[in-house]
């Protein structure tokens, strides 16, 4: 359980800021007026919503893994699914997790 532990963490941290910085560059695109320097540069950021897509479905995988073999319930379940589309609240799920974890198995305190 510790190697799924740190996977889910780490896709956990990377699928976190990809949703932070898409959302980001899409107010810039959106938002502001086109041909300003921000705007090209929201517009460029585009392709990280691709890359958190594919990250995000190894997330998922993840996230159903580690809560089948904590045995937890399919809210918890849920809850981390669909942390990982709202900008910032994925950072605070990965904390509850984490503890919760550490709480469940001693053996990952030092993870």
């Amino acid at each position: 359980m510790t190697k799924l532990f740190t996977v889910y963490r780490v896709l956990a941290l990377v699928v976190g800021v990809l949703l932070l910085v898409g959302t980001v560059g899409s107010v810039l695109k959106y938002l502001l007026e086109d041909g300003t320097t921000l705007q090209r540069f929201g517009d460029d950021l585009t392709p990280i919503w691709l890359i958190h897509g594919w990250i995000y479905i190894i997330y998922v995988v993840v996230a159903f893994l580690l809560t089948q073999k904590a045995r937890w319930t399919i809210p918890q379940l849920l809850l981390m699914l669909v942390a990982g589309l709202i900008p910032g609240l994925i950072f605070w799920v990965e904390r509850r997790v984490a503890q919760r974890l550490r709480e469940d198995n001693p053996e990952l305190a030092n993870s």
